[in-house]
């Protein structure tokens, strides 16, 4: 299939080459009627494009008459413009402050765009997927417009239903680090304890974050620890909210899965409805206030009958249910010529109901009188979000100096519905709650930087400091969720134990960091970009980190780059002092099982030591092709090392000779911990994109393969003494699988975009790559490769409305079935990237006034 993708896209790329039809021509010049020689003119929407020559004349053609033209150069204000039929387009750029200019993630200066940064950063509208994709949530958008980027939706997990880990080139969720115009974003609280994602990883919560108040979303394929700090081994993305003012934005999706192995006769389930609202007002000259309100609401799907021969352990299997509630701002205000306040944030408020495991009738945690068919626990929360940055920025001396402070709290609430303490006996309520669990960060800046035009072709310093301070808490939940009122009888909420006071804390830490970031153009074609970094932590001491990063211009089709840098991640405060007691099944069977934190005597029993930070060796060489004004290349190798990497260990149980007693006396099974048991994780790949615009009949053809490759391989198994001989229990081949697993070997994207005046067409395959993961039998569960198909159709009534028609899956293909009594699921599906909901429609309805 992939030698087809690549077969089919380079054919397509000869036959249509150079069929544009619309030529289009003029002059590039400043205010004062000075040429801007090199200004770059891109056809928007396209790859197509070209640059104004020393008189500042330029001539194109472009694929239709109402083609949209962006302009852009070097220390001026961006022109955006559409041609009407007009074959004649002069542009007269203003030059733009300091204060105005664009920044990109993965450089600091101010003038650099995304093409010419030493190393691979995505650049995705999200306008423009968001009318071409059924998907709502930010995780979902991304999964199927960048490459290297991995989300799934998981079931029968816990916590993880409710909150989708995400991560670049196959690391972990809590290795890449997230940014919202240019400033740290706060992690979830959630630590993920199931599924095939996460494992022991904490994250950031995208979907908090409205899709309707981002302009664009930069991803940053580089390890960035020295530019940016903590978890950035694997990259940065940066969300960038929206600046517009004056304008009304709305829309309005609906959606629904096509219902297969339901006990009902329902053709259609886990509906999706979303409704969104944008405006900003402008404030003073420059200055700006932009809102943007948004409501999403997603029922269950239920994918449990799938073979009446198997042993069935859940009559509900599939996605929860979410209602998800936000509202965010950005805003920028002059003060003066070179100084400005700004502001933004939001807040989201999220409440789910994912099923857990059913009790069955005859189940002895169960009670007939109560529940005469059994019942199917709901694992409820609310989940609050809220977070503010405010800042000041100002020019002083060439200098751009940035203050800010960022405060970020993720709050997690569990809920038991429809179940009962086994314990208690027919005194049982159904409903409980179960406590939860808090993270709260405050984040100071103060950045510095300037441009010397005149040092060398181009000198960019900047440096600057940072102090973070983090708060995690455990609260308790009520009694009944948690305690054994008869020994013989199990005790808590079934479906999900609540936090006890001897689980509830309440730590803190913080760190300080200093950086120096330096890039060069050594000379026209020559860039180099050097950072060091030096932070300090209160809870494990310092670390230093360092990048060096070149890109070289060898033509001005074919560009090379590449990186060299090391990188760290500090411990997230979750997986130092998370406790808990939950029900896990095995083989069908409930087993209560201790997740001990490292200070607790279970973990100290066996000798496991604290945990320290990761350290990351990164390494990256790629090139850049222009070849023709419409097709682009760039092809990117890339090499990260990850030492001492913290995973969740494999499950002791109440027979090991160590901690026996104690696990039996605190009435559990099998106990688990946090550890750096793993000696090295060292991933290899590759990220490939082609891109290709042409006209074709009476419209304009896009045509994108985007692919991901990826190999990981796991290092030895760090052991204490009395841990020698079991490395086996200590992390086994399931959890081995399951962090081989955090991406699928290779994911390809190839994408045809057509356009006719105000019709377009997005038809796009993805093919997802071989999963494996080991069963509870510890046999291999094989996950095929699997293509999805999906298909849009946008109509442009007018400048105002728009509508958007189509199916993500529409062949609805599935994973490979696997038997539900031995995946960690419960489910005959793991969770794995292309989900197993299958076929989904949905329609849009878009509104610009």
């Amino acid at each position: 299939m992939t030698k087809i993708y690549f077969s089919f896209i380079f054919t397509l790329l000869v036959f249509s080459a150079n069929a544009q039809k619309f030529k289009v021509a003029g002059k590039i010049t400043d205010e004062k009627g000075d040429p801007l020689i090199g200004a770059s003119i891109i056809e928007k929407g396209t790859n197509n494009g070209t640059t104004a020559d020393g008189n500042g004349m330029y001539a194109m053609s472009v694929g239709y008459s109402s083609a949209t033209l962006v302009v852009t150069y070097v220390g001026y204000n961006k022109i955006e413009k559409e041609i009407n039929g007009q074959e004649t387009q002069n542009f007269t750029l203003q030059d733009a402050t300091l204060l105005s200019q664009v920044t990109v993630v993965g450089s600091r200066n101010m003038n650099r765009s995304s093409t010419d940064t030493p190393a691979p950063v995505d650049i995705i509208n999200i306008q423009e997927i968001t009318t071409k994709q059924g998907q709502l949530d930010v995780n979902q958008l991304l999964q199927f417009a960048a490459p290297s980027f991995n989300s799934n939706r998981q079931t029968g997990s816990d916590g993880a239903d409710h909150v989708d880990p995400a991560s670049l080139r196959g690391l972990g969720p809590d290795q890449t680090l997230v940014l919202i115009n240019g400033k740290r974003r706060h992690q979830s609280a959630l630590v993920n304890l199931f599924g095939s994602r996460g494992r022991g990883n904490t994250g950031t919560d995208l979907n908090a974050i409205p899709a309707a108040a981002i302009e664009r979303i930069e991803i940053l394929r580089d390890g960035a620890a020295a530019q940016y700090g903590s978890d950035a081994i694997a990259g940065v993305i940066n969300i960038v909210l929206k600046e517009n003012v004056n304008q009304l934005t709305a829309n309005v999706n609906a959606g629904m899965y096509q219902a297969k192995y339901r006990f009902d006769n329902k053709n259609f389930d886990g509906q999706n409805y979303n409704v969104n609202l944008n405006y900003g007002v402008a404030i003073a000259k420059k200055g700006f206030l932009n809102v943007t309100a948004d409501y999403n609401f997603r029922d269950h799907t239920n994918r449990a009958n799938t073979d009446a021969g198997e042993e069935l352990l859940r009559r509900q299997y599939g996605d929860p249910q979410m209602k998800n509630a936000a509202l965010y701002y950005n805003a920028k205000i002059p003060v003066g010529k070179n100084v400005q306040v700004y502001s933004f944030g939001g807040l989201n408020k999220r409440k789910g109901d994912a099923y857990a495991w059913t009790r069955f009738s005859n189940d002895n945690r169960n009670i007939p009188s109560i529940y005469p068919n059994g019942f199917d626990p709901v694992i409820a929360s609310k989940i609050d979000d809220k977070a503010a940055t405010v800042g000041i920025r100002g020019i002083w001396k060439q200098w751009d100096i940035d203050l800010s402070n960022t405060y970020g709290m993720n709050k997690f609430h569990f809920l038991v519905n429809n179940s009962l303490n086994r314990s208690m006996g027919l005194q049982t309520q159904t409903s409980f709650d179960a406590g939860g669990f808090q993270l709260a960060q405050n984040v100071t800046n103060l950045n510095f930087t300037r441009n010397y035009k005149s040092i060398l072709h181009g000198l960019n310093v900047a440096f600057g400091g940072e102090y973070r301070n983090e708060r995690y808490k455990i609260f308790a939940g009520e009694r009944a969720s948690y305690d054994t009122y008869d020994t013989d009888f199990a005790g808590g909420s079934q479906g999900f134990p609540g936090y006890s006071p001897t689980d509830a804390t309440s730590k803190g830490r913080s760190n300080v960091g200093v950086y120096l970031d330096v890039e060069a153009d050594i000379t026209k074609k020559l860039l180099i970009d050097a950072a060091v970094r030096f932070e300090n932590y209160s809870d494990f001491g310092s670390t230093l980190n360092g990048k060096l990063g070149a890109r070289y211009e060898i033509s001005e089709v074919f560009a090379v780059r590449g990186s060299v840098s090391t990188g760290f991640r500090a411990p997230s405060l979750a997986q130092k002092y998370f406790n808990s007691t939950f029900t896990n099944f095995v083989n069908g069977q409930p087993v209560e099982v201790l997740l001990a934190n490292n200070n607790s005597a279970v973990t100290q029993a066996l000798g496991i030591p604290q945990l320290k930070q990761e350290t990351s060796q990164n390494a990256s060489l790629g090139i850049t092709m222009k070849p023709a004004s419409s097709l682009s290349v760039t092809v990117d190798g890339y090499y990260v090392k990850v030492k001492d990497r913290v995973v969740l260990t494999g499950q002791f149980s109440d027979e090991d000779e160590e901690i026996g007693d104690l696990l039996k006396a605190l009435r559990v099974g099998k106990a688990q911990f946090f550890s750096n048991a793993l000696s090295s994780t060292t991933t290899k790949g590759l990220d490939i994109i082609i891109a290709h615009g042409t006209s074709l009949s009476v419209g304009r053809l896009s045509t994108t393969l985007a692919a991901n490759l990826n190999w990981m391989k796991l290092g030895p198994i760090n052991t204490s003494p009395k841990l020698e001989g079991k490395q086996n229990t200590y992390f086994d081949e399931r959890e081995r699988r399951f962090t081989l697993a955090s991406a699928p070997p290779s994911k390809i994207n190839l994408t045809f975009d057509y356009t006719v005046n105000k019709l377009s067409f997005m038809l796009r395959f993805i093919r997802f790559g071989e999963i494996k993961l080991a069963n509870w039998d510890y046999e291999l569960d094989v996950y095929k490769p699997k293509v999805q198909t999906d298909l849009t159709v946008n109509y442009k009534f007018s400048k105002n409305i728009s509508l958007s028609i189509g199916g993500s899956n529409i062949l609805n293909v599935y994973p490979t079935m696997s038997k539900p009594l031995l995946t960690e699921s419960g489910g005959a599906w793991d969770p794995v990237q292309m989900g197993s909901n299958g076929a989904f429609f949905f329609t849009r309805v878009g509104f610009k006034f």
